[in-house]
């Protein structure tokens, strides 16, 4: 068996394992210590199983892998993000991020290969979409991480990885069964234990799929906004031509699990003499009235080509302090990896140049 038609572990949910297991006539424990390893110890060769006896080793080698997507470059920021050009089976690129904190270390990952939309201010949206991610793919992304930050065992003390970010490169809810699938088993308690508390998926706005992402998953869940009015952010973001501010502000003010307690994050791209008026920032807090949330205002991140300028450091001053005056948190984003086109809307550029040159 070639190792393109292994089953990839990484996209099996439990009871898919167990299926799998005692269809080879082994016993229905072996899935769980096959799990253990693979999900709890981040191992990736059957020879170092070591509970497992050499036939059945050899057995499951034959008809399975755990393989990560292959790093084909690794950079790091001089602020400490890391950014992993990673190539797919198929030979097509995503890109993977970790952010460093003093009290977290958060991971950005792709949902897509490209993206489904095509908002104008951001670098990956002028990358077609080429397909979805599946769901071994978007966990091996995370297991990936760990294998680099030397985050194993699972749940170990002091670890690294402590939150991930659906933000890198697609539209997550464009590709939800997926993404759930893969959400599901990164929170096993039997598995990395992420709580959901420490996920969020960001979106445009896809709405039918909001509302089944809070009832299934209840994770924390951001929406990519950057528009108070209709017209503009039909050109920003542009699907909202067919979901209005509207119906999505009365989609989210129904998400599930939503509170004081827990908020919704407004995400809000800064660009200079676009979005960035104290009369944006008036309508912004109207407009989001009663719906318990946070907004995270983002410094325009330059990429090449963009038309777009981000707004000086006065402007998004005097926008926030409008923003924190009506009662909202509203932290400034720090850019982070802005040197490597890490930072948020950069993401595809590196790759995309890359392949480029290559050709020519």
């Amino acid at each position: 068996m070639t190792d393109f038609e292994r089953t990839p572990l990484l996209g099996l949910s439990q009871i898919e394992l167990e299926e799998a297991i005692t269809a080879l006539q082994l016993p229905r424990f072996r899935a769980r210590q096959l799990w253990r390893w693979v999900w709890r110890h981040g191992v990736t060769e059957f020879s170092d199983m070591t509970d497992l006896g050499k036939p059945v080793q050899m057995l499951l080698a034959q008809h399975f892998h755990a393989d990560r997507p292959a790093v084909s470059r690794r950079q790091d920021s001089s602020d400490g993000t890391i950014k992993w050009l990673l190539r797919l089976h198929d030979g097509h690129e995503i890109e993977a991020v970790y952010i460093p904190d003093t009290d977290r270390g958060t991971l950005c990952i792709s949902s897509q290969v490209g993206c489904t939309l095509t908002c104008t201010f951001c670098h990956t949206g002028t990358q077609r979409l080429v397909r979805n991610l599946d769901v071994a793919e978007i966990c091996g992304q995370i297991l990936l991480a760990m294998d680099e930050l030397g985050d194993w065992p699972a749940g170990k003390p002091n670890r690294r990885l402590t939150n991930i970010v659906l933000m890198g490169m697609g539209e997550p809810l464009y590709n939800y069964d997926n993404v759930s699938a893969a959400l599901k088993m990164i929170m096993s308690g039997e598995g990395i234990a992420l709580s959901r508390r420490r996920i969020t998926l960001s979106t445009s706005g896809i709405l039918p799929e909001i509302t089944r992402c809070g009832e299934e998953l209840g994770v924390n869940l951001a929406i990519s906004l950057h528009a108070v009015r209709d017209e503009l952010r039909d050109v920003l973001v542009p699907i909202n031509r067919k979901y209005k501010l509207a119906s999505l502000l009365d989609t989210v003010r129904h998400y599930p699990g939503l509170s004081n307690a827990r908020r919704v994050t407004w995400e809000y791209v800064m660009l200079a003499g676009v979005n960035d008026s104290e009369a944006d920032a008036k309508a912004l807090v109207k407009m989001i009235a009663g719906i318990p949330s946070k907004i995270n205002l983002i410094p325009f991140n330059p990429w090449p080509g963009t038309d777009y300028v981000c707004s000086d450091d006065e402007t998004i001053e005097r926008f926030a302090k409008i923003v924190m005056k009506a009662g909202y948190a509203s932290p400034v984003r720090t850019p982070r990896g802005r040197d490597i086109l890490a930072a948020c809307g950069q993401l595809k550029s590196d790759s995309v140049r890359l392949r480029a040159s290559q050709m020519a």
